[in-house]
């Protein structure tokens, strides 16, 4: 059949010889002509209905291939008409007659009959192809209009024209062949099209600008971020996340967005990497995985562009800072600063094959040579020198060879430099070319490779003054002065043990001698961090290591422990990031293990005192893996002392309540995934527990993440109230989030019954008074069975007789420290049940002084304890009070504890980097004020060695969660309670390592209490901020008019829009880099950086001011609605980044704000009746806006609700469905309406699907209902903005949620009007037919 076919086409096509003869003679009959026509169309579809389905592909190919010989016009066309006969007669399909064609290889412009009767032919029957069928055709006549030369003779117009045709059909809107959004996505690279087909394909794309906006983030390339502490989770993340290769954004969707989003983010990348302890987030923002050690061209270049701008600023600076090497305090300039933290960037990114070293160094050779920089070379070398000490052993000679171009280029001269002073730091750095040289030839010799270079002539004296150092003579008799010498030779000579061994352990000696001085014995003090910063990196890790070695053997051997100048200088190393794995690494899986295998209770004691009072900035993993560590060692026998079992409480303490908000959640639910929830979860200690429960309330209130609780947090949660069954009273509840509050109220315990307990008490009491055999009494009491009322009794003994039995100190010693806190959970239900239902004050007064006995005179608990365990029982209505005046009088009352805290804070500063004599003042203290951790006349204890830690230190974190404790009960009275203790105890807080942050969490947790309590809020930030004024500058967190409120009596303050402004001003300078608070070490701070420190002094004093949430977030918002005005128009979007990161670091209370802001502008009057000459897309362009100088109440307030948004987590963003439901979507009637709001969440749906995926099928379902009010509501023209709004129906379809809606959607678009059907039904698959016939219907 297929050959009869064939046959009948060559047939047709066939030339009659004496027609051709005689053409002349011959007349034409038309008729005849269309009856053979019609006769040759008949037998094709004939003959084709015959054919099998496989075979008609090959013989529509083949068919093709012979019209395509056709001379005749009026043959191809009968030809051509035959194949939209078969289509007509369903033998083929219109996409498979469309696909051959365009497949056809004499399909060429030049066939001119040819090609434009076949693309009329795809005209006719396209609109019966399906529209994935439509877009490969249009793919196609793409790619054709690309065969066309852009200066195309005339003669091929008609053929350029008859494309064109089939490509407008395909754009065209009305009749909808595609979905636009297809159209969009294959067009959008540019190709070099005729100037008529690049029009309109230009014009096409220009209608998806609108889409491209909606999803578009306004100042987006200007936002940066705040870089905060380790322990980032992906939702905290997803925002500022780039592509490692080209630092591009991330955008889904194939649109036409905005030149700027589609840039290198260098701007984003530089100020992040500018920013100390930023390496975690540089590798999150890049996705670089220390594990696949790719290496990341763009962050090669741009660790070269911070070297240059170093090197530019150090040209431009005065000269570097010269410390003396016994100067304790920090003595460097900012220039110094930017060089210690490059140098800690380098090694890091180096090290993680993340970057090129020998890239690097020739990048800078390359950039150097074009320019005259030469002032910064020492500095350049100092960096370049610290990876190279550390890494060079490991790697061959070859990858730093580019070394020796650097030295040609910066130290050309032909005289030698002079020798620079050895006693101050500045030398260090000077000498680093020759250290760097001396490094390379060593490695040179090791290799046996010849390297034919002179010295530079520069660094001679430089050179021969090392040698000299290093000579047997000189290297013998050297010592530790006040000079660098013996560092220097460190520096140089630290992979040559032959010089490095005897410098080094004069190093080490150093710290272990003791001098004597006039008869009287001084002890060694600490390296300071002038020196340090002056020793190499593989200098340190020496040092480092040595001090390992030494404290492993002092451990084994049980004889000594090592210097307090040992120790902290130890502790001062450890803050050095780029020597992680030696450092804090080594301490937790090397060290501190080998101590306890041990049992060098001194030894441990030190290091987690240590741990507790000297480090900073920790990662996270390692601060959970120490708590993990020390509730598995707290069962060992060996531990339950009671000097060491406070030791590890305490750290415990202070390791949970320092966990970071954002951090707890990924940080936590990471160690649970490796290991079981009981690692992190105390076995017997309720206390421990309740505080896990407290952190990881305030983490979850906090982040937003509080509607649900995890799998993981629920088994967290399970095993703390299976190892320590407890509850919690109503009014704690009250402020846990939903899902916590729900799961203790379904997992409730019941509370001790203080009837029950007293009747107890008393019986043992009795039992106690009755029994007269002292071997009986021991046995009874420290029976793992009885009753764990010893404490009551103690207390019931000296109420009664003022002292305690000698058989009362051995029962004390037969019950173990972790089981004494059993006892002392009774002692303080039993302590709050009898002055509850006792009459008069002398009562309360006496049980507090009984209580003091214990612990100040007696020595059987600790104030900490005691008051820690009091501030977390479970106590409701009247008795909460008493405790809470319980807890008042015996830190008030009795003046111990009082007097401890104002010596110590007057005599000590907590700025210990900067001294070298913190331990003699702490030493004194403790002469002073001895501490005992044994009742007295009980089996003698010798004491473990205190060097950091003291009652009022250990107090500190106790106080924080009293504070807490009495916030919770929402009474006048109690508040009042609190005011008088923080005016006696605040002065404390200056020892608090977190005092901002301690600041912000109450405020933020306590909230909804605390705007009702104008008073307490301003005593906490006058107390707190106030004990940090003798070692603070005034200007280091409050603003100048605050501080003028908190010296006034009066309680309320409404400021001015100005200082809003101001506010926020300073902290979009100090992200732009202006240092306007005061010059710190960041590596001791409770901050990693100063825009971090700069956000929550700004939310701290946000939150504390006496006004409702709702008036300060809106004044928020007016400085850029308001006060566009007053801002310099080269800064608003610094601005609006700095309104959106403070409002997002805010309680909902106050970011909720916003979306009452954008419900205003949903009603304002002419957003519900337009009146403007522009459309909606110009007037919702914030460029467009700035530029026109046009009405911008509505792109103002859209800028600060992207901002917001922008800077939220995951947890906080996701609710906007709930905002968007209940807020936003009452108020829409009207297109203008429905394009704004498309506006505001559009830029935020890949984001929410990477969060919580569920959620865009929510608000796209939220948009199709919103999409129909709009419908009835519009009247029966057309919409002004239907092509927009179905595009973007069709990116949410294809991008976001896929079918996951079809049922929902189907049932909306089936109810609107017809032309919303025809756009929308490649969604919904509705039939043109059906359209049709609904719009029939309609005009009937």
């Amino acid at each position: 059949m297929e050959a009869k076919i064939l046959d009948a086409v060559n047939n047709f096509l066939k030339v009659n010889s004496k027609v051709v003869l005689f053409s002349s003679a011959i007349v034409y009959n038309p008729e005849d002509e269309e009856a053979s026509s019609t006769k040759f169309m008949d037998l094709i579809v004939t003959s084709f209905g015959s054919v099998p389905q496989d075979s008609k592909e090959g013989l529509v190919r083949q068919y093709l291939q012979r019209t395509a010989t056709a001379t005749n016009l009026n043959q191809l066309r009968v030809l051509l008409k035959t194949l939209s006969k078969l289509v007509d007669a369903h033998l083929i399909t219109a996409r498979l007659l469309c696909d051959k064609i365009l497949l056809c290889d004499k399909l060429v412009y030049e066939n001119k009959d040819f090609w434009i009767e076949c693309f009329r032919l795809i005209k006719k029957v396209i609109t019966q192809v399906d529209y994935k069928g439509v877009r490969e055709v249009m793919k196609v006549c793409r790619d054709k209009a690309q065969s066309f030369p852009l200066n195309i003779n005339v003669i091929y117009m008609p053929q350029l024209s008859a494309l064109e045709e089939i490509i407008r059909l395909i754009f065209d809107r009305n009749k909808c062949l595609l979905p636009a959004y297809f159209i969009a996505n294959e067009i959008m690279k540019p190709f070099p099209y005729h100037w008529k087909i690049n029009k309109l394909m230009t014009d096409f794309l220009e209608e998806f600008r609108s889409i491209a906006q909606m999803v578009s983030i306004i100042g987006h390339s200007h936002m940066l971020p705040i870089v905060e502490h380790f322990g980032y989770a992906d939702h905290m993340m997803n925002s500022w996340k780039l592509d490692h290769n080209t630092l591009k954004f991330n955008f889904k969707g194939c649109l036409p967005y905005e030149p700027e989003l589609l840039e290198e983010q260098t701007q984003l990348l530089r100020y992040v990497l500018n920013q100390p302890y930023s390496k975690e987030m540089v590798s999150v923002m890049l996705n670089l995985q220390k594990q696949q050690k790719e290496r990341c061209n763009a962050l090669e270049e741009q660790l070269v562009s911070l070297i240059i701008s170093a090197m530019e600023m150090t040209e431009s600076s005065e000269s570097s800072s010269a410390s003396s090497s016994s100067a304790p305090e920090e003595q460097i300039s900012d220039n110094e600063w930017v060089w210690l933290h490059l140098s800690s960037q380098l090694i890091y990114f180096v090290l993680f094959q993340f970057v090129s070293f020998m890239q690097i160094v020739l990048a800078l050779y390359e950039k150097l040579s074009k320019m005259e920089l030469r002032k910064g070379r020492d500095q350049l070398m100092w960096i370049l020198l610290q990876f190279i000490s550390g890494s060079i052993q490991k790697n061959p000679i070859a990858n730093f060879l580019p070394m020796f171009k650097l030295f040609d280029l910066l130290y050309p001269e032909q005289e030698p430099l002079k020798l620079p002073e050895c006693t101050k730091s500045s030398s260090l750095r000077q000498m680093a070319p020759i250290c760097i040289w001396i490094h390379l030839m060593k490695k040179a010799r090791v290799e046996n490779m010849n390297i034919n270079r002179p010295l530079p002539i520069a660094l001679k004296n430089h050179h021969d003054f090392l040698q000299h150092l290093v000579m047997p003579s000189t290297l013998m008799t050297i010592s530790l002065g006040n000079d660098f010498r013996i560092i220097l030779i460190c520096n140089a000579y630290s992979t040559n043990q032959e010089y490095f061994a005897r410098p080094m352990n004069i190093l080490v000696e150093a710290l272990n001698s003791t001098k004597t001085t006039g008869g009287t014995q001084v002890p060694s003090v600490p390296f300071s961090m002038v020196v340090l910063d002056s020793l190499t990196v593989h200098s340190k890790m020496s040092l480092i290591h040595s001090f390992v070695t030494q404290m492993i053997k002092q451990a084994q051997s049980k004889s000594t422990v090592p210097t307090p100048a040992l120790v902290e200088t130890y502790a001062r190393l450890l803050v050095y990031t780029e020597i992680e794995s030696l450092g804090i690494k080594g301490f937790l899986t090397q060290l501190l293990p080998t101590v306890f295998k041990h049992h060098a209770w001194g030894i441990l004691h030190t290091l987690l005192e240590m741990f507790s009072f000297r480090l900073h900035h920790i990662p996270t993993h390692y601060r959970v893996q120490l708590l993990s560590h020390l509730h598995s060692l707290a069962p060992v026998p060996q531990t339950n002392k009671m000097q060491l079992n406070l030791c590890f409480e305490s750290t415990a303490l202070r390791l949970i309540t320092g966990l970071g908000s954002v951090e707890v959640q990924p940080q936590l639910s990471r160690h649970l995934n490796e290991k079981p929830s009981g690692s992190v979860v105390s076995t017997d200690s309720e206390e421990l527990n309740r505080v896990l429960i407290l952190t990881l309330a305030r983490s979850m209130h906090i982040t937003g993440s509080g509607d649900d609780l995890q799998a993981w947090c629920k088994e967290l949660l399970t095993t703390i109230m299976q190892n320590t069954p407890h509850s919690w009273a109503s009014h704690s509840l009250a402020c846990f989030p939903p899902a916590l509050n729900e799961f203790f109220t379904q997992n409730s315990h019941p509370i001790e019954n203080k009837t029950l307990l007293k009747k107890s008490v008393e019986e043992e009491y009795r039992n106690w008074t009755s029994m007269s055999n002292e071997s009986d009494i021991i046995a009874h009491f420290i029976r793992p069975t009885t009753n764990p009322l010893f404490l009551c009794l103690l207390f019931k003994m000296i109420w009664e007789t003022e002292t305690i039995s000698p058989v009362a100190y051995k029962i004390l010693e037969g019950i173990s420290a972790r089981a004494l806190s059993a006892h002392l959970r009774k002692l303080c239900d039993y302590l709050v049940g009898e002055v509850a239902n006792s009459n008069g004050k002398d009562f309360i007064h006496k049980c507090v002084d009984t209580i003091n006995n214990m612990i100040w005179k007696y020595n059987v608990v600790t104030v900490d304890r005691v008051v820690l365990c009091l501030s977390l029982r479970t106590q409701e209505g009247n008795e909460a009070q008493v405790c809470f005046l319980i807890i008042q009088l015996l830190l008030l009352k009795a003046s111990e504890l009082r007097n401890r805290i104002q010596e110590f804070c007057k005599e000590t500063n907590p700025d210990h980097w900067k001294q070298n004599n913190w331990y003699e003042k702490h030493l004194s203290f403790h002469q002073k004020y001895p501490e005992k951790f044994a009742p007295d006349e009980s089996a003698s204890h010798t004491p473990l060695p205190v060097y950091f830690t003291n009652v009022c230190l250990r107090f500190l974190p106790v106080l924080d969660i009293v504070v807490h404790r009495f916030i919770e009960l929402p009474i006048q009275h109690v508040h009042q309670i609190l005011e008088v203790i923080l005016d006696h105890l605040s002065i404390l807080y200056k020892f608090h390592d977190r005092p901002i942050t301690y600041l912000y969490n109450t405020f933020h947790f306590y909230e909804h209490i605390l705007r009702d309590r104008p008073s307490l809020k301003k005593k906490m930030i006058s107390a707190i901020t106030g004990a940090f004024t003798d070692i603070r500058p005034p200007y280091w967190c409050l603003s100048d008019p605050y501080k003028t409120f908190l010296q006034n009596q009066e309680l309320l303050w409404n400021p001015e829009l100005s200082y809003y402004i101001q506010l926020i001003r300073r902290l979009s300078d100090t992200i732009n880099g202006k240092n306007l608070f005061y010059n710190t070490d960041w590596r001791f701070n409770e901050f990693p950086n100063a825009p971090t420190h700069a956000l929550y002094v700004t939310c701290v004093e946000l939150l504390s001011l006496p006004v409702a949430p709702t008036v300060v977030a809106n004044n928020i918002i007016d400085i850029i609605v308001k006060g566009y005005s007053q801002i310099p128009q080269k800064e608003i979007y610094s601005y609006i980044n700095a309104v959106g990161i403070v409002l997002a670091a805010l309680p909902e209370a106050y970011w909720s704000c916003i979306y009452d802001r954008l419900q205003e502008v949903l009603k304002s009057p002419k957003m519900l009746k337009w009146t403007y000459r522009f459309n909606a897309f110009q007037i919702f362009n914030f460029k467009t806006v700035r530029e026109a100088m046009i009405d911008k109440s509505y792109v103002v307030v859209l800028a600060v609700a992207h901002s917001v948004f922008h800077h939220m987590g995951g947890f906080k963003l996701a609710l906007m469905t709930k905002y968007l439901e209940e807020k936003l979507k009452p108020c829409i009637c009207t297109e203008h309406q429905l394009i704004f709001l498309c506006h505001v969440f559009g830029p935020f749906l890949q984001r929410i699907e990477q969060e919580k995926p569920n959620a865009v099928a929510g608000i796209a379902i939220l948009l199709y209902e919103l999409l129909e009010v709009v419908d009835k509501q519009h009247g029966p023209n057309n919409l002004e903005y239907m092509d927009p709004i179905c595009d973007f129906l069709y990116h949410i379809k294809y991008i976001y949620v896929g079918n996951f809606i079809k049922n929902e959607s189907e049932a909306i678009i089936k109810r609107l009007r017809p032309t919303l059907q025809l756009r929308l039904r490649f969604i919904t698959h509705l039939n043109l037919e059906d359209i049709q016939a609904e719009k029939k219907s309609d005009k009937e």
